[in-house]
């Protein structure tokens, strides 16, 4: 008798440039199949994901993730055409230059960074728990490290906006904490759940306008190569965390949530607009 074992498959958001396409690149040299959920195309100069595409082994999604009708129709079809999932790697994020909505109506940041990778997350549960590893891994920053207040009411409608340490540093915050909140929750079904920052890396969005100027130097100086944040990731996944859950992964290290009273809060409220806003579609 003949048992067929089922590829390990991930999907990563954001596959497309950055620390998601130096992800995905290693991924599919370890002979993962790998689902690429993206609003842009792959580049055209990559032989490995080329080759990928025409074999099957990777395959692409796309939709803008901060519109729920355009998620929406990119998650049924996955849910159709997938068989299960092993790892659901929630990377994709935005940093803006200005205050921006979405259109949804709530600030940019917030969408993007906290509610959207929760969306993905239950809607892809039922693919996780057939899959064998059960692993969510949820791109966070440490730039939550430097919030002094962090008011969960406010999210999602940010009077002021500051680049980098304001709007995006509160939406991974809320990111983290409900990464936190749902831990317990999730390893009743055996799926494991972590959140982790990647470091500073040479990407189109640290090179972008939500980049403060004065960092702008410091980046070109001491910011790594996308590889340097994917090994992170990668290693949040399948490193010495594995069987840990809820945590926040700040240089290797398991690192405390500075309002961690709050998740309760902020688990409710993301979980609020999945219920009512985003499954009426």
């Amino acid at each position: 008798m003949v048992i067929q074992q089922q590829h390990k498959t991930a999907l990563v958001t954001g596959a497309n440039s950055g620390v998601g396409l130096e992800l995905t690149k290693k991924l599919l040299s370890e002979h993962w199949q790998v689902i690429a959920l993206i609003r842009s195309d792959l580049p055209q100069n990559e032989p490995l994901l080329m080759e990928a595409q025409r074999a099957g082994q990777l395959r692409v999604y796309k939709a803008d993730l901060s519109d729920f009708g355009s998620l929406n129709k990119a998650l049924m079809a996955i849910k159709a055409q997938e068989s299960h999932l092993d790892v659901l790697f929630n990377n994709a994020g935005v940093s803006t230059g200005e205050l921006r909505y979405s259109p949804q109506g709530r600030e940019l940041d917030f969408e993007m960074n906290a509610v959207v990778p929760y969306i993905i997350y239950m809607e892809l549960k039922d693919l996780l728990t057939k899959g064998e590893l059960k692993t969510v891994i949820n791109t966070s920053s440490n730039s939550l490290l430097t919030l002094k207040r962090f008011e969960p009411e406010l999210l999602g409608k940010a009077a002021k906006f500051k680049k980098l340490f304001g709007s995006y540093a509160t939406s991974k915050m809320a990111l983290s904490l409900w990464t936190q909140e749902a831990s317990a929750t999730a390893l009743k079904e055996d799926i494991e759940i972590r959140s982790v920052c990647p470091g500073p890396n040479k990407t189109t969005m640290t090179a972008g306008s939500g980049m403060p100027k004065w960092l702008i130097p410091v980046r070109h100086l001491f910011f790594k190569h996308p590889s340097a944040g994917a090994a992170r990731v990668y290693e949040a996944a399948f490193g010495y965390y594995k069987g840990t859950v809820g945590i926040f992964i700040h240089k290797g290290k398991a690192t405390p949530l500075k309002f961690s009273q709050h998740s309760p809060q902020v688990f409710a409220k993301i979980d609020t607009i999945y219920k009512q806003e985003f499954l009426t579609f």
